[in-house]
């Protein structure tokens, strides 16, 4: 590690968890960032300015003014910029070291399964629930750890698949791909910190997984509520009928150790992670159907 990496990330390596090792395996890591919006950014920077060595950004989308109240990765003069070029430019000025590519199209099965086939982890902060279970499946296929969040109004969600767990569940265990829920925060509306919070929270469960760190997020759904500042886990069960991860491949514990658009969009566009409800009785419904 050359004296100017051993400086930028003192603060890191001083951690027992993290020490040298783990500050080499951030270096020599890919991540790919699936949506440059409300969660994908704070992700962006804190991946970025922690020294993870490759990221590959994905989003087809443009830089709007309502976008600027949440996206702080983006500025007013990224207007009409894509996201991917404008997160790119700031992540450049944050760390040069970090190696930037950008995908600005959207990427079908197949492209999702290629960029996993490469990658550490992946971090899903899209606005499109067909999208979420394209790389959900993708992650499965390739035993790619992934790392999904949502955020709407005051109330966030985190989950995470990790193919080292076994029978570790995914997100279609959780949220089957016929029962869609949309819900748009151009109606509904979302409080911009809460996004840097799951953004953040992705970001930090990413360095958890590239450096070893144990963590007791895989098979749990984790809530937040921003009114109350409440805290929730939900314990849920790999499916024996999941269509993405009840095969052989998917359930099967994996021996490796990892190497490796956003939720407000335009009305009418927006499919959340998850059916949001008051976390009162979030605990309910999940107790009845998961655990």
């Amino acid at each position: 590690m050359k004296d100017s990496e051993l400086l930028r990330y003192s603060r890191q390596i001083l951690l027992p968890q993290i020490d040298l090792a783990g500050q080499e395996a951030l270096l020599r890591s890919h991540v790919a960032i699936i949506g440059l919006g409300g969660l994908g950014s704070p992700a962006a920077l804190y991946l970025a300015s922690s020294g993870v060595g490759r990221l590959t950004l994905v989003d087809d989308d443009t830089v709007e003014l309502g976008n600027l109240q949440r996206q702080i990765i983006h500025s007013e003069k990224s207007l009409g910029d894509l996201k991917v070029q404008s997160a790119k430019e700031r992540l450049a000025s944050i760390n040069s070291c970090t190696e930037v590519q950008t995908v600005d199209r959207r990427l079908d099965e197949q492209g999702l399964i290629a960029l996993a086939n490469e990658t550490s982890v992946i971090v899903d902060c899209t606005d499109n629930f067909d999208t979420r279970h394209l790389v959900n499946i993708a992650c499965v296929e390739t035993r790619t750890p992934l790392v999904s969040a949502a955020a709407i109004r005051f109330e966030g969600q985190l989950m995470i698949w990790d193919p080292a767990v076994p029978n570790s569940p995914c997100y279609a265990c959780l949220y089957p791909s016929d029962q869609p829920i949309e819900m748009s925060c151009a109606t509904t509306g979302v409080v911009a910190p809460l996004v840097g919070v799951m953004g953040g929270l992705q970001a930090m469960e990413t360095l958890k997984l590239i450096t070893g760190i144990s963590s007791d997020h895989t098979g749990r759904l984790t809530t937040y509520d921003g009114v109350f500042n409440a805290w929730n886990s939900f314990t849920f069960k790999r499916k024996p009928d999941c269509g993405a991860c009840a095969s052989p491949s998917g359930c099967q514990s994996d021996s490796r150790s990892v190497p490796g658009a956003a939720l407000c969009a335009a009305p009418g566009t927006l499919r959340i992670l998850a059916p949001f409800k008051s976390f009162q009785t979030s605990k309910i419904f999940f107790n009845q159907n998961f655990i």
